[in-house]
């Protein structure tokens, strides 16, 4: 057995436990805390309720998806990156790990202006988490967080699993407060948004809230990721099923039960996190005090384990071939240094952008959620080309038209997200993907080969197109941050 064999089966020691922790730890982080503000803005009960039904199914689908994808497709590691690479080509799967790996440092940066919002309730100079201070102070808590990461990936995962642990009990808490206050009255009266009551105007309230569960979704494909530490392959999709379901009951339960509280124009002006202002507004002002401690506990376990994916996608790509060979680069931990140095850069620089924003929060929030869409939906585009061609069920064919249904309702609703995500994101995720092509042509240059296919050719010339519209949008300021 080779060196690199014997190193890479040392280092599979993540248990289905782990593994779980790793994708609620993932999907809890700053979404959760926001979510009673996010959704009375756009929506009143039934519509919260008709979202998390949509969502929540998609969502699975989309779980299963990495489930089975994991099991029939064993040898593939880096799951969402390594899928689309397998199943549409080199510059469509260096999209998908680049995309995902952006994705993760903006919304690595939505934790930090949460956290920076909540002192702002006591240490006004940070005001809403984008101040001048605020963004200092967060840049100094990413390298801090990079140093500790460099002492081994284990180590920060092991970290995580005792974060995710933590961060859960004043979630439950507050669930089980606000369902003992509920008031019938209130939430009643919340079940409607606006004056219009019929099915358009509830399903245009439905899609206005898709990018906000898109974003609280982000990391089910956590154990997909690690897939490579994992102790037993089938470990992957069991983790990713059962930690989706215990955060779709957690976050559903938030966001609906706080209807039965405050009227809807009362969630909608609370000040982020809107889910200390529900509970201080049944318990006093300790229930802020305690949510923003939970909160402070839960973002930071998140960000944990973002920038530990994304510096993982990094470098599995750059081990085959996909990304500049510098990115494949470890120290004497294993930890892939070169990536994790790239992945920090980055947040840092986007927490500078957020200086520009009018809303830093929901901007790097949905900016987060558009970015991830294009990994997935390759993601589920693949899945649903195996169970179409019939690849890897010659052997196994019962179960072919379970997941064939299952990948075309995943690929469905995915598409379905790019679409209500609006054009304003789409175009901003051009100007941030058209230059990252820049990694894909070094890397083709390393291997000898020519930059782009006739048809990759016309794929960046849309993306291309896409970012001079988005920057012209953002000069005029037909587009705004």
């Amino acid at each position: 057995m080779s060196q690199t064999s014997t190193h890479t089966e040392g280092a599979r020691k993540m248990s289905l436990p782990v593994l779980t922790a790793m994708v609620v730890g993932s999907m809890v982080g700053a979404g959760v805390f926001s979510l009673p503000r996010n959704f009375a803005q756009a929506t009143g009960v039934l519509g919260a309720i008709g979202a998390w039904l949509i969502a929540g199914a998609g969502m699975l689908m989309l779980a299963f998806v990495f489930q089975t994808l994991a099991m029939r497709k064993p040898h593939l590691d880096a799951g969402v990156y390594a899928y689309a690479k397998e199943g549409f080509g080199q510059y469509p799967g260096f999209f998908s790990a680049f995309g995902y790996w952006a994705s993760a440092c903006v919304g690595n940066v939505t934790y930090w202006v949460l956290i920076k919002s909540t002192v702002g309730l006591v240490v006004p100079v940070f005001g809403e988490g984008a101040t001048i201070v605020a963004v200092a102070v967060s840049t100094v808590g990413v390298w801090a967080f990079h140093v500790m990461i460099l002492r081994g990936v284990r180590e920060a995962a092991k970290i995580n699993q005792i974060v995710t642990v933590a961060k859960l009990l004043p979630i439950l808490l507050f669930v089980v407060i606000v369902a003992v206050a509920l008031r019938a009255d209130v939430f009643g009266a919340n079940l409607w948004a606006g004056a219009a009551r019929t099915p358009g105007a509830l399903f245009e309230q439905i899609r206005a809230t898709m990018l906000v569960t898109v974003f609280v979704f982000l990391g089910v494909e956590g154990a997909s990721v690690y897939s490579r530490y994992a102790r037993r392959r089938a470990d992957v999709g069991r983790a990713t099923v059962l930690g989706f379901l215990a955060v779709l009951a957690l976050f559903a339960s938030v966001s609906i039960l706080s209807y039965g509280v405050l009227p809807k124009a009362g969630l909608a002006g609370l000040r982020q996190p809107s889910m200390g202002g529900v509970l201080e507004s049944v318990v006093g002002v300790w229930g802020a005090g305690l949510i923003g401690v939970g909160l402070i506990v839960s973002v930071l376990g998140a960000y944990l384990a973002w920038t530990l994916m994304a510096a993982e996608v990094l470098f599995v790509a750059a081990k085959d071939q996909d990304m500049p060979a510098f990115l494949a680069r470890e120290n004497q931990r294993n930890v892939p240094v070169t990536a994790l140095v790239m992945t920090s850069a980055l947040i840092t620089a986007v927490l500078f952008v957020t200086l520009f924003s009018d809303d830093a929060f929901t901007f790097t929030l949905k900016l987060t959620s558009a970015l991830s869409l294009v990994p997935y939906l390759l993601a589920a585009g693949y899945a649903l080309r195996l169970a179409v061609t019939g690849e890897t069920y010659d052997d196994t064919p019962a179960g072919r038209g379970r997941d064939l249904t299952i990948a075309a309702l995943a690929t469905f609703y995915t598409a379905f997200l790019l679409v209500a995500a609006g054009l304003k994101f789409l175009l901003l995720s051009c100007i941030v993907y058209a230059p990252g092509t820049i990694l894909f042509v070094l890397t083709r240059r390393e291997r000898g080969l020519r930059p782009f296919s006739p048809a990759e050719l016309i794929l960046f010339a849309v993306v291309a197109a896409g970012a001079v519209a988005g920057i012209a949008g953002l000069v005029t300021g037909r587009i705004t941050i």
